[in-house]
């Protein structure tokens, strides 16, 4: 007998602009130019020596992908990734579900970051009917189209809307399946055909408009052709408080951009790999990607071991990495999990313990003067 669920459709949902917010792009984004703090000289080092690396890998055209956390889209600095990505520095960009909610609540509203514990004690945190309706909405509609998480939402960023089919049109592809239609088409299209009844919505483009869509990365990376993969994991996000959250559509996008990921990381001999202030979602994601290419390269004779990983997070770390390879289970350094990781990935690995501001500006200015 199933266990019994909750009934999201009994919660009250209310209106994003009556939502308090921390965070306003215009006043709070950081732009390429800004000046970074000084780092110290081991980290100084560290960063010449990383955009080298980049340096180096995009001139044989290697990928350059970067995995961040989403604190790096709350600290204003997706500016300086559309900058870093149209100057060519960026191959890809990946992150998990909240990067991806950040990104487009900036880019709709021009404000993020809501007071969870607040919210949480009126039970109201996460409970927003334009967060909720539009990026789910957005990613059902990428699942039929057969987008990733974050081209799906990326895409509505950048055209301010969504197509939105007309029940007969995706009622005759379910049809088509007798007739041998793929099946992954015929089941989204009848995962959005439930969407469209059970919210009544109307067949054609839906306008939806994204004043501040120029501090988007996703959209930034949409317009350019440059994967923007998003990474959730179920229940994370703020979205699945939402009654127009959709599972299926969450597993068919992120699973596109989990192998869309992978075939970046499938190219990343002699390219760079920047994992920034992500403590799970960065090392899990790439540890199964770097695995199954290795798989492939070695079935063609060949071996990946020309991959440079660059590890950046506050967390100090007294451990030497690079010279004493993986510590003793005794050593509180053991259980860094991203350093602990990315050690085991072959290649080689550099941690830097700095701010993502600090690390994105520096870098953006270095490569600026290659």
């Amino acid at each position: 007998m199933p266990y019994p669920q909750l009934d999201r459709g009994k919660l009250v949902v209310k209106a994003l602009t009556q939502r308090p917010n921390k965070l306003a792009i215009e006043k709070d984004h950081v732009k390429p130019g800004d000046v970074p703090r000084a780092l110290g000289v081991a980290e100084t080092k560290a960063m010449s020596e990383i955009a080298g690396r980049i340096q180096a890998a995009r001139s044989v055209a290697r990928p350059v992908v970067m995995a961040f956390g989403a604190h790096t889209i709350k600290n204003g600095l997706a500016p300086v990734l559309i900058h870093l990505m149209e100057q060519g520095w960026l191959t890809h960009l990946a992150t998990n579900g909240a990067g991806i909610i950040h990104d487009w609540e900036f880019a709709y509203q021009g404000q993020s970051s809501e007071d969870v514990k607040e919210n949480v004690s009126r039970g109201e945190f996460g409970i927003w009917q334009e967060t909720g309706f539009y990026i789910n909405l957005a990613l059902v509609v990428g699942a039929y189209e057969g987008l990733g998480y974050g081209e799906s939402v990326g895409k509505m960023i950048e055209r301010e809307g969504l197509d939105i089919p007309a029940p007969d049109d995706l009622m005759s592809e379910i049809s088509d399946f007798k007739s041998g239609a793929p099946a992954d088409r015929v089941a989204a299209a009848a995962d959005l055909l439930g969407v469209v009844r059970s919210f009544d919505l109307k067949p054609g483009w839906m306008a939806v408009p994204h004043p501040f869509k120029a501090y988007s990365a996703q959209a930034a990376a949409y317009r350019l052709g440059i994967p923007f993969t998003g990474h959730p994991m179920i229940g994370h996000d703020i979205i699945y408080n939402h009654p127009m959250n959709h599972g299926a559509a969450i597993g068919r996008t992120a699973l596109r951009d989990f192998l869309s990921f992978s075939d970046s990381i499938s190219r990343i001999q002699d390219g760079v790999y920047l994992s920034v202030g992500s403590a799970v979602m960065s090392p899990m994601i790439f540890e199964k990607a770097l695995s199954m290419s290795q798989n492939l390269a070695l079935q063609a004779g060949r071996r990946m071991d020309r991959h440079f990983i660059a590890v950046v997070d506050l967390a100090e770390s007294t451990w030497d990495w690079q010279k004493k390879g993986e510590p003793p289970k005794d050593n509180p350094a053991y259980y860094l999990r991203y350093c602990k990781t990315f050690s085991r990935m072959g290649g080689e690995m550099r941690y830097l313990c700095a701010d993502n501001r600090d690390f994105l500006l520096t870098l953006t200015q270095i490569l600026g003067r290659a």
